[in-house]
């Protein structure tokens, strides 16, 4: 007669349910984005434990996470490594426990080693407990951090929490400051901002081929000039704006309604930058740095006086102070002019990467480069220049600008390639905020002193007029 073997029953029939891991786990969950609650696939790696009959934990592994994906991506980690922690201090308490035990049925133990293995517990529950409250503490911190960035959702116009969200739906996070009027019309990255003397106007540069003139009354875009080249730069100095282009830089007398170009410069004019008395340097992509002066010549103003040769890339950055002038290249390196001599006195090598910003501030040189470090130099006993002061960055270094914010207080304006612009307090370096951008931030310009105006410029073609608020009096 034919037997069959009875199969043994799961222990899952006798609490009447079937094995947990026949049931697959949500691939949507894994990739933080199932929103369904409840799911019929597990949100959990591991078997979901039975809980028993009437008991309310039957489903504690999913009660601790979130439906939504950007709440998921955000406690995640921080689940895991509390989750983690308490494992182990509960571990630690299990080990002490069960060597207290060992300890109590030996018959050979002293009454003193008894207590110093208590001793020896309780220690090593403190340590543990103490490493939970430390992780706690970084968690905490790390949500503060959360706080402080922008929602990258919302940015592009998707977040689904609203306000619920942990990260900001804001472009700052700085008080007192607010968005004046945002300048929409270059269609490609704006590379300089000119707001000359004894004019309302706003002149604006980009990769688009155009310069745009801006009505500063209305916000209104009020002329728009097609160069046919990509502009590379954009300063003024008086009434003058300068238009750095390919082989060539453009100068604009905004008083007169006259143009006049430079030649000269070899490649595109990333880096310019003027003397009071108008002396104007420019950097090419040779390495060389020209200079022109500014005459009483109607015909042709600025006549070429000198050839600054030393770099062997690009010149990128350029600024002049206490009858100097700086340039920074992709050599890495920092040269210092003597701008009356126009002869090079030093070479600074302290970047790593691209020197892409340089100001002087009061006695200091500052500069910041794609290494992802800003450098404050000075000058010593000795006359040299030296680097005493480095901060370091989480990302490179794209522009950055000295302004003092609302309170009057020296403000360095740090641009990084993290799309967003960190806001320092000097000459500590405190946080004084934090700007955001769809794109990199690549020009920043302060606006006439004394109204807490500023503007900037990133790669969308987006030019934002931003204000500090006037310090309340109390």
């Amino acid at each position: 007669m034919d037997s069959k073997t009875a199969r043994k029953p799961y222990v899952f029939d006798r609490l009447g349910r079937k094995p947990a891991h026949n049931k697959p786990v949500c691939i949507f969950w894994r990739n933080g984005k199932c929103l369904r609650n409840p799911c019929r696939f597990l949100h959990s790696e591991l078997p979901v434990m039975c809980a028993k009959k009437g008991s309310n934990t039957e489903s504690s592994n999913q009660q601790d996470l979130p439906t939504k994906n950007s709440n998921y991506i955000r406690t995640k980690n921080k689940l895991i490594l509390k989750r983690s922690l308490e494992t182990t201090v509960e571990n630690s308490r299990e080990d002490a426990g069960s060597k207290d035990c060992k300890r109590g049925t030996s018959k050979n133990l002293a009454l003193k080693n008894e207590e110093s293995g208590s001793n020896s517990t309780e220690d090593v529950l403190t340590k543990s407990e103490d490493v939970l409250t430390k992780s706690e503490d970084v968690l905490k911190k790390s949500e503060d951090v959360l706080e402080q960035n922008v929602c990258q959702y919302w940015v592009h116009g998707n977040c689904i929490d609203g306000d619920k969200c942990q990260s900001l739906h804001s472009w700052f996070h700085a008080d007192g400051l607010s968005i004046l009027a945002r300048l929409q019309g270059h269609t490609k990255a704006v590379t300089g901002i000119a707001l000359p003397e004894k004019n309302n106007k706003l002149y604006t540069g980009s990769s688009d081929r155009t310069v745009r003139i801006w009505d500063c009354h209305t916000g209104q875009c009020a002329q728009v000039v097609e160069l046919g080249a990509d502009i590379g730069s954009m300063i003024s100095e008086a009434v003058w704006v300068f238009i750095g282009m390919p082989n060539v830089i453009k100068a604009l007398n905004t008083e007169l309604g006259a143009e006049y170009d430079l030649s000269g410069p070899i490649g595109q004019v990333y880096a310019m930058a003027t003397t009071h008395d108008i002396t104007l340097f420019a950097g090419g992509q040779d390495g060389v740095i020209l200079a022109w002066k500014c005459t009483s010549e109607t015909n042709s103003p600025f006549q070429p006086v000198a050839s600054l040769k030393g770099h062997t890339s690009d010149v990128v950055a350029l600024t002049v102070g206490r009858e100097r002038l700086y340039s920074g290249s992709k050599d890495h390196t920092i040269r210092v002019w003597d701008h009356k001599t126009l002869e090079c006195v030093m070479t600074l090598d302290g970047h790593a990467d691209t020197v892409t910003s340089l100001i002087c501030w009061e006695d200091f040189l500052l500069s910041g480069s794609l290494d992802r470090t800003v450098k404050a130099w000075a000058m010593n006993e000795e006359g040299r220049v030296e680097a005493i002061y480095t901060h370091v960055e989480e990302h490179g270094v794209v522009a950055f600008c000295g302004i003092e914010d609302g309170n009057g207080k020296p403000t360095l304006y740090c641009s990084c390639n993290n799309n967003s612009v960190q806001l320092y307090e000097m000459p500590s370096f405190g946080d004084g905020g934090r700007l955001f951008a769809k794109q990199e931030v690549k020009v920043i310009l302060q606006g006439p002193k004394g109204l807490g105006l500023f503007f900037t410029g990133d790669q969308t073609g987006l030019v934002t007029a931003w204000r500090w608020l006037p310090k309340s009096k109390e």
